[in-house]
């Protein structure tokens, strides 16, 4: 199946902003986030076709996922 991966903030640092990707039918989101050597801490939210979504949420043919880091700021 194909995904879209959208990368936001700090998370674009030494990877992109957006890539498409082929993985096999089933794939949790944990799976791609492994595969892009992000520690689950640097996550603060995680969208699956703009709705929150765990990284134990099973991707399906065509999904975007976005993934924001925490944001700091004063």
């Amino acid at each position: 199946m194909q995904i879209t991966v959208r990368l936001f903030a700090t998370l674009r640092t030494n990877r992109f902003k957006e890539e498409t990707f082929h993985y096999p039918a089933g794939t949790q989101v944990r799976k791609v986030v492994e595969d892009l050597k992000i520690p689950p801490k640097e996550l603060a939210l995680v969208l699956v076709n703009g709705q929150n979504a765990s990284l134990d949420h099973v991707l399906t043919e065509g999904d975007i996922l976005s993934l924001f880091p925490p944001v700091g700021g004063g």
